[in-house]
């Protein structure tokens, strides 16, 4: 090996200094394999931008593998047994109604969808169901179809008038419970295509379970209409038929906006809806399942409440913003610290700070893509951030397969786009959640607390229409 020739030998004779033989070089190890060094910058400084960078690197990687690895888990959660769809869905044989109803349905400017569904709810088949349609004393538009519905169905639809100043969804609730009747309060939205046997099964589950509150499942249907509309699309089915499920049984659970069905002494136990939350359904629920509330969620496709995705990026945009905002106003008001155990407070904690999760993690997106195209990454921190495409890609497994149970279970055909529109929208979508995350952030920052509405021209009542079928109902298929 070279290193041999450097020893010195016995024999060889002593110089003088100039006519010395020059020091051998330095002993090439390379048969030994190449050992790592470290070395510091002139003057034996550390680059401190450059670790606080490469520490940036790896704890975005960490928390993106985080999150994909939870969110993949409860997405997952119903498919776990065989028995789980079956046990998460309505009776087969629902009981005989035993509860009085009342269904609110706030509407602001909504004239282009509102009396449809007023209609459609008029035509439940529970015999004992009232509905207070709440109109802004500044939308006569909306005002206008309300009434017509009412005069349609007379002894059913009442209208009442929300003169609150600035107006919002818990606002114009709170305005209607005091004249509510009906034992159990519902809540649905002006777009809302509603199933006619619905109350029906969800009365069945109250006296099934002495539930205090019944979250039905909603299902957006347009997802043909944008490449962020299928992946909405996919968001509510799998945050319906299996991740709110997951909650309930952590006895710790956000309810969604609508199809949710409250006892009426528990919302006068709770004072109704808080005026100033811009996530009034998040909070609600954070506040029951803190006080003890017992939450029973139900899916049966079939049964589902339908909706649309918002028409434009803005729109979504400033729907995911409110969204984020209302919980992280949630998580600052502290009702979930009331929670009994640590393990549902820490869950909380998790859930309520997404929002400041996502938006760290978007903050840092631009930082790793510069480091890693411009800046020489050690081996190591490379490796580390390659961790989430591993459960990033099994998401996207799921997503296919959950596609195509959708158009399975709503007679959708699912077209080889879409699923190309579903792989390639993926590293975009989440870009886009990082974005809204950032803005809600801002804006709870600065204090800013105004209500920003979607908009609904009912496309979803293009994509489907719903038929009764008694006998598919609670089946589970």
């Amino acid at each position: 090996m070279n290193w041999l020739y450097s020893l010195p030998l016995a024999d060889s004779p002593i110089l003088p200094p100039s006519t010395q033989v020059p020091e051998a070089p330095a002993p090439n190890r390379g048969d030994l394999g190449q050992l790592p060094t470290l070395s510091l910058p002139e003057g034996n400084s550390i680059d401190w931008l450059g670790v606080l960078g490469l520490a940036a690197l790896v704890l975005v990687a960490i928390g993106l593998t985080a999150i994909a690895l939870t969110t993949l888990w409860w997405m997952l959660h119903a498919w776990k047994s065989d028995g789980n769809l079956k046990r998460t869905a309505f009776s087969e044989h629902p009981l005989d109604p035993a509860h009085s109803f009342t269904l609110l349905v706030p509407g602001r400017h909504e004239e282009e969808v509102m009396g449809q569904t007023l209609d459609v709810l008029a035509s439940q088949t529970h015999p004992d169901f009232e509905i207070i349609a709440i109109v802004g004393d500044d939308d006569p538009g909306t005002d206008r179809v309300a009434r017509e519905a009412a005069a349609r169905h007379p002894g059913i639809i009442r209208v009442i008038v929300d003169d609150s100043v600035p107006k919002n969804k818990p606002k114009a609730l709170n305005r209607a419970l005091p004249f509510a009747r009906g034992d159990v309060i519902g809540v649905f939205d002006a777009e809302d295509e509603v199933h006619p046997e619905l109350l029906r099964l969800i009365d069945s589950r109250f006296s099934e379970t002495d539930a205090a509150v019944v979250q039905g499942g909603v299902q957006l249907m347009n997802f043909r209409s944008s490449w962020w509309s299928l992946r909405n699309v996919l968001e509510y089915y799998f945050w319906f038929r299996s991740r709110l499920h997951f909650h309930a049984g952590a006895r710790f659970i956000p309810l969604g906006g609508n199809t949710v069905f409250v006892r009426k002494e528990w919302l006068e136990f709770t004072d109704g809806w808080d005026a100033e939350c811009l996530a009034e359904d998040c909070e609600l629920g954070v506040r029951l399942s803190s006080a003890g509330a017992k939450v029973v969620v139900a899916y049966s496709p079939e049964v589902v409440t339908r909706e649309e995705t918002p028409g434009t990026l803005k729109s979504l945009y400033k729907q995911r913003t409110r969204w984020n905002q209302g919980f992280l106003q949630v998580l600052a008001k502290g009702e979930w610290k009331k929670l009994p155990t640590l393990k549902q407070r820490l869950f909380a904690r998790y859930i309520l700070a997404m929002p400041f999760l996502q938006a760290i993690t978007g903050l840092m997106i631009p930082l790793s893509l510069a480091l890693i195209f411009f800046v020489k990454v050690p081996t190591i921190i490379a490796l580390i951030t390659f961790i989430p495409i591993a459960p990033t890609l099994i998401t996207v497994t799921v997503e296919i397969a959950g596609l195509s149970e959708f158009g399975r279970i709503y007679g959708e055909k699912v077209r080889m786009r879409d699923y190309a529109r579903l792989i390639l929208g993926t590293f975009p979508f989440q870009i886009f959640l990082a974005a809204a995350a950032v803005r809600s952030v801002f804006r709870q920052i600065r204090g800013e607390n105004g209500w920003e509405k979607t908009e609904h021209t009912g496309a979803h009542r293009d994509a489907a229409e719903i038929v009764a079928e008694p006998e598919l109902v609670g089946a589970g298929r």
